[in-house]
């Protein structure tokens, strides 16, 4: 590995790494925001409410410096390399309850928390450092497709049952989305390494990528009021990484190792690395609405 690719791999992995702190930091900040208000607030009452609510602003902060890390991070490297490493999310999550918070971590949070950090380093030294090829528009066709099918059942899914299988639907949703909307960003930044700020404008994954995020985050939003953390999170942190190497892999001819030897390394860490972030979800403690929630105003 040359001088140039070794620190391109190192933006591109502090860059995912700051992504994952700001998507815990926002991510929880809306929720708290999203869920203090109670159930019986509505419509343009519950927008108002969450305009006002400086956790909920806090929480756009936060996703605009993450869409700004890991624009970064994918211009330096593969979306097969830098999506997994936003799991890192939970494990910063957890960092963030015990030393800001206060608050009580059980030993089975932090063996969880042990075991993704470590299994997510197995995966770094697996994967393939390289990003993929350009590709035309009719390469993207059937992903999209099938990625808007997809969505659309789940929102489907997400409009009855439990609080918990709603979230989890939009959360899969929202996943699905924001893997597909890495796929537009990478390709974005690759057009303004090609053809500037100017090409950027008059080519259409700019436009797609406008679509996908306004989509995402309305399911977010739904997906952090409907139901519980716990769901929605799961959802979200697993589902990405996985669809994002898929779609790495169809979109950009991207691939998990040089040989099958490091591809299958590579994939039973990534593997592990979910399953033991799904513990780690468990094990966390309860919302934090009571810790970080502002006191609520006068009748």
């Amino acid at each position: 590995m040359n001088s140039a690719v070794a620190l391109h791999d190192t933006i591109a992995i502090v860059c995912a790494l700051l992504t994952a702190l700001a998507n815990g930091l926002g991510i929880t900040a809306q929720h708290i925001a999203s869920t203090s208000s109670g159930q019986h607030q509505r419509g343009w009452r519950f927008l108002t409410y969450l305009v006002k609510h400086p956790l909920w602003l806090l929480g756009w902060v936060a996703m605009g410096a993450s869409l700004l890390f890991q624009s970064l991070a994918l211009h330096f490297a593969a979306m097969s390399l830098v999506q997994p490493l936003l799991v890192f999310e939970l494990v910063l999550s957890l960092l963030l309850r015990r030393v800001w918070l206060r608050q009580f971590v059980p030993v089975r949070a932090w063996t969880a928390s042990i075991v993704t950090a470590v299994s997510l380093g197995i995966f770094l030294v697996a994967v393939t450092r390289s990003s993929g090829a350009p590709v035309g528009p009719l390469r993207w066709m059937a992903p999209g497709v099938w990625s808007g099918v997809v969505v659309v059942i789940l929102i489907l899914l997400g409009l009855g049952g439990s609080p918990g299988r709603r979230a989890a639907m939009w959360g899969g949703a929202t996943a699905l989305l924001w893997a597909l909307e890495a796929a537009y960003i990478k390709e974005g930044t690759d057009i303004i390494t090609r053809w500037g700020y100017a090409g950027l404008f008059t080519r259409w994954p700019f436009y797609a990528f406008i679509i996908c995020g306004i989509a995402g985050l309305l399911c977010e939003q739904t997906a952090l009021h409907v139901g519980p953390l716990r769901s929605s999170q799961t959802a979200i942190v697993i589902v990405d990484p996985v669809v994002s190497v898929v779609l790495g892999a169809w979109i950009f001819g991207e691939h998990l190792g040089t040989t099958w030897t490091w591809r299958m390394v590579a994939t039973a860490a990534l593997l592990l690395a979910l399953v033991s972030a799904r513990e780690l979800i468990v094990a966390t403690p309860g919302t934090m609405e009571s810790s970080l929630a502002p006191p609520s105003p006068p009748r």
